[in-house]
């Protein structure tokens, strides 16, 4: 299986993507034809790489060049864009995945509706050039499965059409939630909501690089120099002979025997509300011959002493054990199918690149319950009978 390691020790942005990918082998002409294709003139952009040294490594820089001013552009402008081009299905499906994302997380920062949200940075030509020539790299290099190392938050603040705004930008932090993050580094925007965008969209699993043998190594450099590391994002490019993607994480354990099963539910809910994988109870006879409940918790790393701490403070536990482990897993994804009852999203789980199974998320069918005033079980059966077929 054809994988690509996202290491994102320096930060992210569109730009920075494009780049490397073109250091992997995604030819310059490739990626002009392909863009060609979006309802774009282009005379309005040219597209310019160059080799750049970073802190002494070689690498390359990706440059959308405009000679004039760009309209800002709504979500549904440039969601319309994207459908109505000539690119290839898959190419499409990326894209629109990642300016959804992007959309989504605008709308909450903003209290508006996602079909109001309009793009002021995004929606330039740059952006979208920067989004789509990521999913046409994807789409080029065959990469089949994304994995995403933690990433920087940076700090201090930046000048944006809004205003002056705190790093990470509300948006992009909106698109940072339940990813693995960190603070380790220096001052500056080192995530773009680009960047965050493009790995939030379709990144498959978040961490460490899965076992791979390397094929190749891509160095983009963003247009910035920072003091403490090089400004550089590497994509390694890898084959595994794996099927199932692996990942890492860490269990959470705890016996309680002295509190209001009431609130153990309350519990529940707020670990999934900050990041809980999976929570379960299981019941235990304990000591004094007492009925007691163990929680046992599911949580990427990262989240390891926030959950923790959590559990300590909404439970009457004393203490939580902890163990690392690592999964085997399907890979997934998230996507929106149109169905008789409306957009709903959608659980596909495929298996060595053949689909296994396509599951309706039952928040959503809730909602289309909710809204549509049917059964849940009957929205259920259709959402799951149309989406099959699609």
């Amino acid at each position: 299986m054809k994988v690509l390691f996202f290491d994102c020790f320096a930060g992210i942005a569109g730009d920075m993507t494009v780049a490397a990918m073109i250091e992997l082998g995604l030819p310059l002409e490739h990626l002009r034809r392909e863009l060609a294709r979006l309802c774009l003139p282009a005379s309005t952009y040219e597209l310019a790489v160059e080799p750049v040294r970073r802190k002494g490594i070689a690498a390359s820089h990706f440059e959308v060049r405009v000679e004039q001013d760009q309209p800002h552009r709504h979500y549904a402008d440039i969601a319309a864009m994207i459908d109505e081009s000539s690119l290839a299905a898959a190419v499409k499906d990326k894209a629109q995945r990642i300016f959804r994302r992007i959309a989504e997380a605008e709308a909450k920062v903003h209290g508006m509706e996602i079909g109001h949200v309009h793009f002021h940075e995004v929606g330039a030509v740059d952006s979208i050039i920067d989004i789509v020539g990521a999913a046409i790299g994807l789409d080029y290099l065959e990469i089949e499965a994304v994995y995403v190392s933690p990433l920087p938050l940076g700090s201090g603040y930046i000048e944006t059409a809004h205003g002056r705004l705190p790093v990470p930008a509300p948006a992009t932090a909106e698109l940072l939630k339940g990813l693995p993050v960190h603070g380790n580094i220096g001052p500056g925007e080192r995530v773009t909501p680009t960047g965050a965008a493009i790995v939030a969209a379709l990144g498959t699993a978040f961490g460490s690089p899965p076992p791979m043998e390397i094929r190749s190594i891509g160095y983009g450099a963003g247009s910035k120099d920072f003091a403490d590391m090089p400004n550089l994002l590497r994509l390694v490019l890898g084959e595994t002979a794996e099927t199932l993607q692996r990942d890492e994480i860490v269990v959470l354990e705890t016996n309680i025997d002295d509190m209001n099963p009431e609130l153990l539910g309350f519990l529940m809910e707020r670990l999934f509300e900050k990041g809980a994988l999976d929570v379960t109870f299981s019941p235990l006879q304990m000591k004094k011959n007492r009925p007691g409940t163990q929680v046992t918790v599911i949580t990427p790393c990262d989240k390891r002493d926030e959950l923790a701490r959590l559990i300590l403070s909404e439970s009457t536990a004393i203490g939580v054990r902890y163990y690392p482990a690592q999964r085997l897993i399907l890979s997934r994804s998230v996507e929106e199918r149109l169905t008789s009852l409306g957009a709903v999203k959608v659980k596909v789980v495929t298996d060595d690149a053949l689909l296994r199974r396509v599951v309706p998320e039952f928040e959503e069918c809730r909602r289309l319950a909710a809204e549509k005033g049917l059964p849940l079980m009957h929205v259920y059966r259709i959402v799951e009978r149309e989406v099959a077929e699609t």
